[in-house]
């Protein structure tokens, strides 16, 4: 089952969205023979065209929003050199003023009582007087020239150079990436400008009081590195986040991690280390790449039961949502066991409609062909059905990309891998949404008077045995001919088969 809540129906709450049939090109690569017809061949996988990325061209955006942008560019120049974007920072309690500083005051005090004896207490003079002096322009203004001269007496450097994630905000230094940057914040409110704008400012504010500018440097351990990690990038060239929930069933690193207030602190600060690890592997120019996608798996995660945990969970998701607009580009939830709906109920409250109308929300039945569709196969873990393993060697490059065919219910299908070379080994892989056909591999000599070799004895493959992988396996040919790979399908259901081959002598890629 898979549950996606889509921008245009958030009113209506979740809403189940039946499977896309696969797109299909062909592909010449490898020869596939169906026992009853013919007319499928070798198909690359084909991008999921289901979601994109909003445009952050200027020739794109809507007039209204074109408006809103530079409204918030000027309103975000004016606070920077007024020096009033982050809050001043209170001298302490018992700090005592410098020598020169009381010296400065006295000064100034004593300037002003000679000014005011010299006015004779001519009251009527002295209101003309601030009527006149009130330039044109209104009061924010007025506040604004205030503020700056004062922090020029005052000494105060204005910081120009302001910037977040690597982008300047002065709209004058930072160009075509500060748009990127501002549209997420306006996205993020709809294209309000003042709320955007307050937006910014709090998140500002919160990676000064955080130091989140150097949270990369920070060594939270290897403890965690489990619970979450980056891993590939999906069909739109997004950077792939796992969230694995499940490794918290561990009651020792439960306790270690959310025991207490301070250590759910220190969970909190790695995660958004590897939120700011994520959006360094992005491009925030227009037609860059600008947004994560975030995966998230339930299986064997504790229940809302857990305090601690819900606990976290809900700062985590406000902190994110609050300091990182627009980063994600889809929020896909994988094994999700019934009681997530409860937590869901009572996380929703601290989630925005546009938030969640990027969740994804998916049973274990269909966590593979859920993420085939957002993943290239070659990315998808093996734990999950795909191709990737840990320290792959054989297939990298052109030889790891996947073909994909359909087999029809009740039929027969074959691929054939060529072995022309004498002495050559051909190495293959393949995985079946589904599962539960017959399979075989063959290796069929093109002498006729030779005999066909059999690599693997048909068996029935199982749901339970493709947890552990790709099915693979490979073969070194003394003669020309060619391997025929045999996939039956017995059910009443078309499957959809996935697989890649190479053929290489000895040499690694």
């Amino acid at each position: 089952m898979v549950v996606e809540v889509n921008v245009d129906e958030t009113q209506a709450g979740q809403v189940f969205v039946p499977e896309e049939e696969p797109k299909k090109v062909a592909q010449d690569n490898g020869k596939v023979v169906d026992s009853e017809i013919d007319d499928s061949k070798p198909k690359t996988v084909e991008k999921s065209s289901s979601y994109r990325e909003e445009s952050n061209f200027l020739s794109d955006l809507k007039e209204f929003e074109k408006k809103a942008l530079s409204e918030l560019k000027s309103k975000l120049e004016e606070a920077i050199l007024g020096n009033s974007l982050l809050r001043k920072q209170e001298p302490e309690k018992d700090e005592k003023p410098s020598e020169e500083k009381e010296e400065k005051e006295k000064e100034v005090a004593d300037e002003k009582e000679k000014e005011e004896e010299a006015k004779g207490g001519e009251e009527g003079e002295s209101l003309v007087g601030e009527e006149e002096a009130k330039p044109e322009g209104g009061e924010e203004k007025t506040a604004q020239e205030c503020e700056r001269k004062k922090s020029e007496e005052e000494g105060i450097e204005i910081n120009k150079d302001v910037s977040i994630w690597g982008v300047p905000l002065l709209p004058c230094k930072g160009g075509e990436a500060t748009d990127v940057v501002l549209l997420k914040f306006l996205r993020a409110r709809e294209f309000k400008v003042n709320d955007a704008f307050e937006m910014l400012k709090n998140t500002l504010q919160w990676r000064k009081d955080g130091n989140i500018d150097s949270i990369l440097d920070e060594d939270f351990g290897a403890g965690l590195g489990s619970a979450a990690y980056m891993n590939g990038i999906d069909k739109e060239g997004h950077p792939v986040c796992y969230n694995i929930y499940g490794v918290f069933e561990n009651e020792e690193l439960y306790k270690k991690t959310f025991g207490t207030e301070e250590k759910r602190g220190q969970f909190l600060r790695w995660r958004f280390q590897l939120m700011e690890k994520g959006i360094q592997k992005l491009d925030l120019r227009p037609g860059g790449v600008t947004c994560l996608l975030q995966i998230n798996d339930l299986r064997n995660s504790p229940g809302p039961s857990r305090k601690e945990l819900r606990v976290a969970m809900r700062q985590a998701v406000g902190a994110l949502q609050d300091n990182y607009p627009e980063f994600v580009a889809r929020n896909i939830f994988i094994n999700v066991p019934f009681w997530y709906y409860a937590l869901n109920a009572l996380l929703s409250p601290f989630l925005t409609q546009r938030s969640k109308s990027k969740f994804v929300v998916v049973r274990p039945a269909k966590v593979t062909e859920t993420l085939l569709k957002y993943i290239p196969a070659e990315e998808v873990p093996v734990q999950y059905g795909g191709f990737k393993k840990e320290n792959e060697f054989e297939f990298c490059g052109q030889d790891a990309t996947v073909t994909e065919i359909i087999v029809k219910a009740g039929s027969t299908m074959t691929i054939e891998i060529p072995a022309d070379e004498v002495g050559s080994t051909s190495i293959w892989e393949l995985i079946v949404l589904g599962w539960e056909v017959n399979y075989k591999a063959e290796f069929v000599p093109s002498d006729e008077g030779s005999y066909t070799i059999i690599v693997q004895k048909s068996k029935k493959i199982s749901v339970s045995q493709s947890q552990e992988g790709p099915i693979g396996n490979t073969f070194r040919n003394n003669e020309q001919g060619k391997l025929v790979l045999t996939i039956e399908n017995t059910s009443g259901k078309k499957k959809r088969v996935l697989y890649r081959y190479k053929t290489k002598k000895s040499s690694p890629c």
